[in-house]
């Protein structure tokens, strides 16, 4: 069976924009309509590189070396769009870091649900269980994207990068268990992914992207 590319693409997008929605609400001061859009668009051009990369390699599953540079590759890729002249130090780069990180995590969306629709095990139940496991690959470069612009906001990018990195890791095990279509864990290890990326936003959103809005508070209270 397989699956329209269109249709797997706004199957990507579609929760991405939902998230960037909730997630912007407060945050109207700190970000400009065409930079939110541009970034996402950049997100998305730099995941459909990342994702044919990632699937164009042939390594064997959990090879820690290959674990380790896919989360090298995919967290520089967004280091090097956030920390160009007009980002740096900037408190918005936050929010461009999240816009940026669900672009990049809707791309994957649609790569994985296209090789599962080619494999030999594919049906519509494999397909959806890979569809809500692709939210994790949202969430989670969603959450990095926002954690690195935090990092270049704070002039501590690499200590930031390199925590994304390390993080990404066991993302990127249990996304490599889920190479086994045909495993009675597989179901298990898409949740793995939703739940581990979704534990990561959730601190990112609620801990991490609120203090732009603390450390601007404290600005104006100092200056009266």
């Amino acid at each position: 069976m397989e699956v329209p590319i269109q249709a797997a693409l706004f199957l990507g997008i579609i929760p991405a924009l939902f998230l960037m929605f909730i997630c912007l609400k407060g945050y109207d001061s700190y970000y400009k309509d065409k930079l939110i859009f541009l970034t996402f668009i950049a997100g998305i051009i730099l995941g459909v590189i990342a994702a044919v990369v990632r699937l164009r390699i042939i390594a064997e599953p959990l090879v820690i070396a290959f674990l380790i540079l896919y989360a090298f590759f995919e967290q520089l890729f967004k280091t090097i769009i956030l920390n160009i002249g007009r980002f740096q130090l900037k408190k918005e780069t936050v929010i461009y870091g999240l816009s940026l990180g669900l672009g990049f995590g809707s791309s994957f969306t649609p790569f994985l649900i296209i090789v599962g629709s080619l494999s030999g095990a594919s049906s519509y139940f494999y397909l959806s269980i890979i569809g809500i496991g692709s939210i994790g690959f949202i969430l989670f470069h969603a959450a990095t994207g926002a954690y690195i612009g935090f990092g270049i906001y704070k002039g501590k990018m690499m200590r930031y990068l390199l925590i994304a990195i390390l993080l990404q890791i066991p993302f990127n095990i249990i996304a490599d268990l889920t190479r086994s279509y045909t495993s009675v864990y597989f179901s298990f290890y898409q949740a793995g992914l939703v739940l581990y990326g979704l534990i990561f936003f959730l601190y990112v959103v609620k801990k991490v992207m609120p203090q732009i809005k603390e450390d601007n508070d404290k600005r104006k209270s100092t200056k009266n």
